[in-house]
C-alpha cells in the first residue's frame, strides 16, 4: 500500500477513532512494539489502553491475549493502522524505516525508545517512559522496586566467595546455536548474578562451534526455555556437538528461563539476576 492509499485508509478510521476514545472516557489507544517497552508501560498503569502489541510482548501474559502486529521486518504499516492506535510506542530500529516513514506521514504520534542493555539505562527508560505518559510519580516508585531488587542483589552475591563460570547459549534448533560474548544483556546479566561469563574475548554473538565449548568448560549453561525447547528439551541438548563433555552438562548445571526475564532488561531484571544467583549459591 503506497502512502497515498495509507493516508485515505486513515481517514476511513479517523471517526471509529474518535468515538472509541469518548466511549473509553478520552484513554488513548496505544500499541507497544518491544518487551520491555510493553512491560514498563503495563507496570504505570495504563495496561487497559494497550490494544496490541508485537510478539516479544509476553509479560504479562494477558499482553499475549491482545493482536500481534508480528516481529521486526515482518511488521507492516497496514496492519497497525488496522487497529486504529492514537499513539506508538516502540524501541528504536525495531521497526524498519520504510514502516516508520509511512505510519509518520499518516499522522500517527510516535515516540521512539532505547532498549536498555544495563541496569542504569533500565532507570533511564522507566523514567523517560512515565516523562512521557505524564506520570512521574508512578516512575519513581517503578524505579524505587527496582533499585530495592538490586540491593537485596548486591547484598546476596557480596557473600559470594568465588564466581563461577557460565555461558550462555541461544538456540534456535540444532543448525542455530550461538554463544554470547561482551557487550550483550548476558555478558552483563551473568555480571549482576555474581558469575563470570566465559564468552569474552569477542562482541555479541558468535557460532558456538564445539572446539570453544570444551576449552571453556563453563560450570554453568544459560539458555532461554524457548531454546531447549527448540532443540527437544533436555535430553536434546546432546545434540549440541562439545556440550556432553562441558562440566555443566556433566552436573546438571542447566539454567533456563523466559526469554524476555533474562533479556529485556526492564522491571524484574533485579529478581532475575537474584534468581540466578540463589541457584548458582545452592540456596
Amino acid at each position: 500500500m503506497k502512502i497515498k492509499g495509507l493516508l485515505i485508509f486513515l481517514g476511513m478510521l479517523g471517526a471509529c477513532n474518535s468515538a472509541v476514545v469518548e466511549q473509553q472516557g478520552g484513554q488513548r489507544r496505544l500499541i507497544t512494539a518491544g518487551g520491555t517497552i510493553t512491560e514498563i508501560v503495563y507496570e504505570l498503569g495504563f495496561g487497559d489502553q494497550i490494544i496490541a502489541t508485537d510478539i516479544t510482548s509476553t509479560y504479562p501474559k494477558t499482553m499475549q491475549e491482545l493482536p500481534s502486529i508480528g516481529y521486526r521486518n515482518q511488521i507492516k504499516a497496514e496492519g497497525i493502522l488496522a487497529l486504529g492506535p492514537d499513539l506508538l510506542l516502540a524501541e528504536t530500529g525495531y521497526l524498519s524505516d520504510e514502516v516508520l516513514t509511512q505510519l509518520t506521514a499518516t499522522g500517527l504520534e510516535i515516540h521512539l525508545f532505547d532498549k536498555p542493555k544495563n541496569v542504569s539505562e533500565t532507570y533511564q527508560l522507566i523514567h523517560s517512559l512515565a516523562k512521557y505518559l505524564d506520570v512521574p510519580d508512578i516512575g519513581n516508585q517503578l524505579s524505587e522496586m527496582l533499585k530495592a531488587d538490586m540491593d537485596k542483589l548486591e547484598a546476596f552475591t557480596a557473600g559470594f566467595s568465588v564466581r563461577p563460570s557460565m555461558a550462555f547459549v541461544m538456540a534456535r534448533g540444532q543448525e542455530t546455536v550461538f554463544l554470547a560474548g561482551e557487550d550483550t544483556f548476558a555478558d552483563e546479566l551473568i555480571r549482576l548474578a555474581g558469575a563470570q561469563s566465559t564468552g569474552k574475548g569477542f562482541k555479541d554473538f558468535i557460532p558456538l562451534t564445539p572446539e570453544s565449548l570444551v576449552s571453556m568448560d563453563p560450570e554453568y549453561l544459560l539458555f532461554f526455555d524457548s531454546g531447549i525447547a527448540s532443540l527437544g528439551g533436555k535430553e536434546g541438548l546432546k545434540k549440541i556437538r562439545g556440550l556432553e563433555s562441558t562440566s555443566a552438562f556433566q552436573k546438571d548445571r542447566i539454567l533456563a528461563y523466559d526469554g524476555l526475564y533474562l533479556s529485556g532488561f526492564g522491571p524484574r531484571v533485579g529478581k532475575a539476576a537474584y534468581e540466578i544467583a540463589k541457584t548458582i549459591s545452592g540456596s
